[in-house]
């Protein structure tokens, strides 16, 4: 059987992969959501959903480092890897070990492949096609949903000492312009051009420096992601101080940075989001 992951990368197996490892937090949470609970055999210690996992599966370290002789003692058929969350060298130290899976998610049709490939992969067609019909109608039902919503300027910080925000051409980007949030760091270059360009802000995570927040944008909203940084309420504080208006809030990441099975509660945590925004109340001077 051969396949092609995210990255072009060719695999054959000759039977359906039985034992994996999986190194991305939210893809874990999908294997597991597609039934392959059993076939799962080593995660990240940040693979806390469904929690349960963390006692009955070997822990192989984090993302960005991994205790290869743990991983290679599980003896995995495939190791479930993603782009932007684990290193090219981890990849490349891992494929001694066997077959690894790479996935690349920018938009929900990345992540919808990503499912048809999990589906196709570990033979789960059945539960891969019922996960992604509840993504397309609760997309759908979001869509129209916001039909009716003004757009508004935002800043999603991901980061602080020094402050980090997410930039263009990333998945939590993507799920800002599906809520009409026009990101004030969104550099806006396309894949293609990403390489080409000298973008306004380099990276796709890129520091910024809060003094300047008015001059680049002055957001109607700053959001400050539950993860990777333990936002506090000085930090809010002192971003509100340096825009003319902005609302401060205290955004889940899980829903804005997940892919995978995630994105059906992200819909309905969107639409909860949108409404706090339109109370009165929140639009503090």
């Amino acid at each position: 059987m051969n396949f092609t992951d995210q990255l072009g990368t060719q695999h054959t197996f000759e039977t359906t992969p039985k034992r994996i490892v999986s190194l991305v937090p939210s893809q874990t949470e999908l294997l597991y959501d597609l039934g392959l609970e059993d076939a799962i055999v080593g995660i990240t210690k940040f693979c806390v959903h469904p929690f349960h996992l963390k006692s009955t599966k070997t822990i192989v370290g984090g993302t960005k480092q991994v205790k290869l002789d743990k991983i290679k003692a599980l003896q995995p058929d495939i190791i479930i890897c993603n782009k932007e969350e684990n290193t090219q060298e981890i990849v490349d130290s891992l494929k001694e070990i066997c077959p690894v899976w790479v996935t690349d998610i920018y938009t929900i049709e990345d992540n919808n492949k990503m499912i048809q490939d999990f589906g196709q992969l570990f033979n789960k067609r059945t539960e891969a096609m019922k996960w992604l019909d509840k993504i397309n109608f609760a997309h759908q039902d979001f869509q129209k949903f916001i039909t009716d919503k003004a757009p508004r300027k935002v800043a999603y910080f991901i980061w602080a000492n020094p402050y980090m925000v997410a930039g263009g051409n990333t998945f939590i980007n993507e799920l800002l312009k599906l809520n009409k949030f026009e990101n004030i760091y969104d550099n806006n270059p396309t894949r293609g051009e990403a390489e080409q360009s000298v973008a306004k802000y380099e990276g796709r995570y890129p520091e910024v420096v809060v003094q300047k927040m008015r001059i680049q944008g002055d957001p109607d909203v700053i959001f400050l992601s539950s993860e990777p940084f333990p936002f506090k309420d000085e930090h809010a504080f002192e971003l509100g101080r340096h825009t003319h208006h902005a609302t401060t809030i205290f955004v889940d990441g899980e829903m804005f940075s997940w892919y995978g099975s995630r994105l059906v509660k992200a819909f309905d945590y969107f639409k909860k989001l949108q409404d706090r925004l339109g109370e009165p109340h929140l639009h503090s001077h």
